[in-house]
């Protein structure tokens, strides 16, 4: 499987994915477009993932290149390709399928949990996948869900942490990729941030969470799995 990545920092790398793409042998690409003008074809990845960024997906004055992604984006949704965005990579698919993107009335910054909503008829992606999950969270915005879009997660502290749209494109406010290597490197560098709040937990408490860490890579890996499958049964077979 060819995965492509856009990423919008040297902080925000991908974490356990990258893990997952050595240990089953997929490529993988990325493209950062606040340095480049040149994004590939559609037609050269099998998979898009979006990651996330310290900046607002409305900052278009600081960071111009952000329509230039949100074209290339919406691109990739029209030529069908799957799509991952996770925390401002979803606010970004959110705003690209015409959703609203504005603040939440806590921020989330730790380990809190996510369930699954409940609804008839559970989505093909999220088979196998546990109903409710401790994961990490950096965040102070959210999104509503996009017309024609399924809501899959919620946390206590913000309503909107997950969607799919067309059955292929899933967004994520939450962090399933964190690794404690991840959560020090944000933690170092923005953590001028953390301060007193319902969902905001103290510095000591982010570290060292071997049991969430484990099961948010399980999450990970599974969804991912998901994905090869997808990408693999839409492939034509030889003649």
């Amino acid at each position: 499987m060819k995965i492509h990545a856009l990423q919008h920092s040297a902080l925000n790398t991908l974490g356990s994915i990258e893990e997952y793409i050595r240990t089953r042998n997929h490529s993988l690409e990325s493209t950062r477009f606040y340095k480049t003008t040149n994004p590939p074809a559609p037609g050269s990845f099998d998979l898009l993932i979006i990651m996330g960024g310290p900046m607002g997906i409305y900052d278009y004055e600081e960071n111009p290149w952000l329509r230039d992604e949100k074209a290339f984006i919406k691109q990739a949704i029209g030529a069908g390709k799957p799509v991952l965005g996770i925390c401002l990579g979803a606010q970004m698919l959110a705003d690209v399928l015409g959703a609203r993107v504005y603040e939440n009335r806590h921020r989330e910054m730790g380990w809190f949990p996510v369930r699954a909503i409940a609804a008839e008829s559970k989505p093909e992606i999220l088979k196998g996948l546990p109903e409710e999950i401790t994961v990490f969270h950096w965040h102070s915005r959210t999104f509503d869900t996009p017309a024609g879009a399924v809501h899959l997660f919620r946390s206590e502290g913000c309503k909107n942490q997950g969607f799919i749209y067309e059955g292929r494109v899933v967004a994520f406010q939450f962090h399933p990729e964190a690794t404690d290597e991840r959560i020090r490197s944000m933690i170092g560098r923005f953590g001028l941030e953390i301060g007193d709040g319902l969902y905001m937990q103290k510095k000591e408490e982010m570290l060292g969470q071997e049991r969430y860490l484990a099961e948010t890579k399980e999450f990970m890996f599974k969804l991912l799995d998901v994905f090869e499958k997808m990408v693999h049964s839409s492939m034509p077979e030889d003649i």
